[in-house]
């Protein structure tokens, strides 16, 4: 072998070695698919207007509401669109305790500004208590800011509040959370805001499974397909139901993708939803509400005062209608 070829085969190894020690590198840092605790702030690159952060002391230095939510790192899951693509390039491959600043162009933020959607409408589309500038409204579907009402029009401009506004992200990985649970509760806050009572555990399930038919006998013959019962473990997330969760849009319209989400990422099989309803506090129950199966006149009457009505004028319609029904 010539010493030209030599050199030539001991640089590609030299590329093959540097290139697995990246890759080495890089897989020992932050994955995608890792739940991470972050600190950020976001604000616009022209105006420095705050669009939001997880520093108590910004926000109160910004004057943002401290009621509506708390202040701190938030935990968010790598790979996932919770992040901006630009801030999760730069968090992977990285470790804890790591720090940066992504400028994020506005058409991969909130989008460009588009003057198609400033639109024209019918004032009457605008609920009397909305028509005024400023107001936020929903028309035909579409989430929109009114800027100007005259006569019965109203222009209203559809675009993102920050469209057209390139965005400055600063942010630190402050932690890694390892904790099956707290990382079900991290996904079920990320997705509805809401702090749930859930627990994980392995249940021993009773399922069908398909026998390998029998091989033997005639060729032509279809073998029935048999089944036999068999356990296996399934880890499952419980989640007790409380009415906020009931009644919360998202959740009633997007239940089914969450919970695939969650297990999918989580690595679970199944997810079950346990609603309690607590008998106490039911009133007067059957019996009472219903007259004679159980409460007598005496019941009725003490039950009608602690509804706060008039007892009596009710007492005297009852009866009035039982004597009409004797006559």
């Amino acid at each position: 072998m010539s010493d030209e070829a030599e050199a030539d085969e001991a640089e590609q190894a030299d590329d093959v070695a540097n290139s697995e020690e990246t890759t080495e590198s890089e897989q020992s840092g932050l994955q995608a698919g890792d739940f991470v605790e972050l600190d950020y702030t976001a604000r616009t690159v022209e105006e420095g207007t705050i669009v939001d952060t997880t520093y108590p002391e910004v926000a109160e230095e910004e004057g943002l509401d401290e009621e509506d939510r708390e202040f701190e790192p938030r935990t968010l899951v790598l790979g996932e669109e919770f992040l901006f693509e630009a801030v999760e390039e730069d968090i992977i491959g990285g470790e804890v305790g790591d720090s940066g600043t992504v400028e994020i162009p506005a058409a991969e933020a909130f989008g460009e500004f588009d003057e198609d959607d400033v639109r024209t409408v019918s004032v009457n589309k605008i609920p009397e208590d909305d028509q005024y500038p400023g107001a936020q409204v929903q028309i035909d579907g579409q989430q929109g800011r009114v800027e100007t009402l005259v006569g019965g029009r109203a222009r209203v401009d559809f675009n993102h509040p920050l469209a057209g506004e390139d965005i400055e992200y600063e942010y630190e990985v402050v932690g890694r959370v390892e904790d099956q649970l707290e990382q079900a509760r991290s996904l079920f806050d990320m997705y509805l805001g809401m702090d749930l009572e859930m627990w994980i555990q392995t249940d021993e399930v009773e399922e069908e499974e398909l026998v390998q038919p029998d091989e033997e006998g005639d060729e032509d013959d279809e073998p029935e397909p048999e089944t036999e019962i068999v356990e296996v473990e399934k880890e499952t997330l419980y989640i007790e139901a409380n009415p906020q969760l009931s009644m919360n849009q998202q959740w009633m319209m997007q239940k089914q993708q969450i919970c695939q989400q969650v297990t999918d990422l989580l690595g679970l099989d199944r997810v079950i939803i346990q609603e309690i309803i607590d008998g106490s506090g039911m009133g007067m129950g059957m019996g009472g509400m219903m007259g004679g199966m159980g409460g007598g006149e005496g019941d009725i009457e003490e039950a009608l005062e602690d509804a706060d009505v008039d007892a009596d004028e009710i007492m005297e319609e009852i009866g009035g209608a039982a004597e009409d029904a004797n006559e």
